[in-house]
């Protein structure tokens, strides 16, 4: 995606995200708690499912099914090897579900589940993990890229950093759910530390997703927005989940869910879609109710 795509788009906002893909993938088959990543290879006829269900629901950006594809991550599964192959086949199942459309596609990129000020890993050697699964999802063909659900403001940094590099759009997202009012990350970042290191690190467009609902993200919006003047993105959970039976269960209905985003978006929000509890069934009910 060139700079002026991405202009022409930010000006069309309110501009609607997918939901989520981990639950989908299970509906598919994939056993809870195993990761996802390595279906792009194994089940990519599932994985393109789900990234179809989301362009037909009305998305004008879906993800990559790579959210814990970098090698440090992939490592812990024996993996770390398989990286470009898993980057690669799953930016090949969103680009497939999206052709012949105008839904673009972000590589995602998720926390390596190590902490820097621990000496879990080094800066460089995490910097480098970031830097294949940037390479390997530009390989693939993505328009973009989405640095989300970061909680340590180092990491996200390097990760911004690595994908930045490329000259394609980056989105910086944070995951807020620790304090008083939940408005921090569990490492203590706030949204207006996050906009002023993240925009000097190369990102486009500033954000946070899972975590709370709709109600807390309003909050980090406001916060935002009075930080920086880059475009929001925002993907909230659907509330709260419950556990009923073993089973996380989230209390929003899609139309409430929906209704909900227009305070976000009222408050700067330009990118908007939701996280874990949503489904492209969510994603339908917000589709109708801005084209209605």
């Amino acid at each position: 995606m060139t700079r002026d795509q991405w202009d022409g788009l930010c000006a069309s906002a309110p501009v609607l995200l997918d939901g989520a893909w981990g639950t989908q993938l299970q509906e598919y088959g994939l056993p809870p708690g195993e990761g996802a990543d390595e279906w792009n290879c194994s089940h990519p006829e599932a994985v393109g499912a789900v990234a179809r269900s989301y362009v037909e629901a009305g998305s004008r950006i879906i993800l990559t099914n790579t959210f814990g594809a970098n090698p440090i991550m992939l490592a812990r599964h024996g993996a770390a090897d398989r990286t470009e192959a898993i980057n690669e086949a799953g930016a090949a199942c969103s680009r497939q579900a999206v052709a012949g459309t105008a839904t673009f596609v972000f590589g995602s990129i998720g926390p390596t589940g190590q902490l820097l000020m621990m000496g879990d890993v080094s800066e460089a050697d995490m910097l480098k993990g970031f830097e294949r699964q940037v390479a390997a999802l530009q390989a693939g063909g993505v328009d973009g890229f989405v640095v989300e659900t970061m909680a340590a403001l180092d990491e996200a940094t390097l990760a911004v950093q690595a994908a930045a590099a490329t000259g394609l759009p980056v989105v910086a997202s944070m995951v807020y759910d620790t304090g008083p009012d939940k408005d921090r990350t569990m490492m203590g970042v706030t949204p207006a530390q996050a906009a002023t290191v993240l925009a000097a690190a190369g990102a486009w467009a500033i954000g946070a997703n899972c975590g709370q609902g709709p109600d807390t993200f309003l909050a980090i919006g406001q916060q935002y927005r009075e930080a920086t003047n880059l475009p929001i993105w925002l993907k909230p959970n659907a509330g709260l989940p419950e556990m009923r039976n073993g089973q996380a269960v989230y209390d929003l209905a899609p139309k409430d869910f929906a209704a909900a985003l227009d305070a976000l978006h009222k408050a700067g929000a330009m990118f908007l879609g939701g996280c874990c509890g949503t489904s492209p069934t969510f994603i339908k009910a917000i589709a109708q109710r801005w084209h209605s």
